[in-house]
């Protein structure tokens, strides 16, 4: 393990729930990234004139203790496996007493900065990716979203798919020029950042209605959980919609499926899904969901889209 990033959360990270935003949390792991590629002989990785970058295929994040504003937070990473042109990041976030605040598993790949065309790690790369192969702690590890299914394939993954089996639109936009990093592309954090912003249009309603069946007068949400797979990267200009699916639910948690898609093509620009609980905000509790309340989700969120 090496260290990666170290900070705060700073008031202006939070967000309605009085704590860190997922955005910012990936917004630092990116960070850290930047400081892993840096470890690996690849110092210059994301700068506007690299030759070479990482690029996140896919990731998985567990939010496990939330940071509210003042709380310092540090960032340390390994490698859990590589190739000859990918390899599996690991990174945690831990508060100032040991215990873990984040952790994420990304798959990235050697690619050529300006295409994205994959290519071999060099020789001082690889030696540095197999000195920090490490095991991650188990205070860490998945919990709930199973990450040896394969996701979907490109053809399966379409609007037409989201829109056939009445999977509500929950957001739309364009992307902003300062979403966008130096290459180019759409930052990963964003796409976070979009899904935050759209799911109350999904959820702020049902929440209320969950809050009142327990008499609880100050509500909210929070993830758990997330797996993203990164599809295509839309540039400043291009536009996105989102679609949303019910995934699973027990009796403290509902799992949903989220879909960023090109609405000019058809095609995904992400597919993730996310871990999510009504979050009682006096007592930082998780609101348990009545029977009835679990039968209205899965009616205006039918079930049928998947990572």
């Amino acid at each position: 393990m090496i260290p990666l990033w170290k900070g705060s959360t700073n008031a202006w990270d939070c967000d309605e729930m009085g704590h860190m935003n997922v955005r910012v949390y990936l917004e630092k792991a990116f960070e850290g990234l930047g400081a892993f590629a840096a470890a690996i002989h690849m110092p210059h990785a994301y700068r506007a004139n690299a030759s070479s970058t990482l690029l996140p295929v896919e990731q998985h994040m567990r939010f496990i203790r939330e940071s509210r504003p003042g709380e310092p937070l540090t960032m340390s990473g390994c490698v859990l496996e590589w190739d000859d042109t990918s390899a599996l990041i690991y990174q945690e976030m831990r508060h100032r007493d040991g215990r873990p605040a984040a952790a994420f598993r990304t798959r990235v790949f050697h690619v050529a900065a300006k295409t994205g065309a994959k290519f071999p790690w060099s020789t001082r790369s690889r030696a540095q990716l197999e000195a920090l192969t490490e095991t991650p702690p188990e205070d860490t590890r998945p919990r709930s979203l199973n990450l040896n299914d394969a996701p979907l394939p490109p053809q399966d993954a379409r609007l037409e798919t989201a829109e056939k089996i009445g999977a509500p639109e929950i957001g739309r936009g364009l992307v902003a020029p300062n979403q966008c990093d130096v290459h180019g592309r759409m930052q990963a954090a964003w796409f976070m950042g979009r899904l935050s912003d759209s799911v109350p249009n999904l959820l702020y309603d049902w929440r209320l209605a969950v809050a009142a069946s327990k008499a609880v007068a100050d509500t909210g949400g929070a993830v758990l959980e997330y797996r993203m797979v990164y599809r295509k990267w839309p540039r400043a200009g291009d536009r996105f919609v989102i679609h949303t699916s019910l995934a699973g639910v027990t009796e403290k948690t509902h799992s949903l499926a989220h879909w960023v898609l090109d609405p000019d093509t058809g095609e995904a620009w992400i597919t993730s899904e996310a871990v999510t609980v009504t979050l009682d905000l006096t007592t930082r509790k998780i609101i348990p969901t009545p029977p009835d309340q679990l039968k209205l989700l899965q009616e205006i969120a039918p079930e049928g889209l998947r990572v």
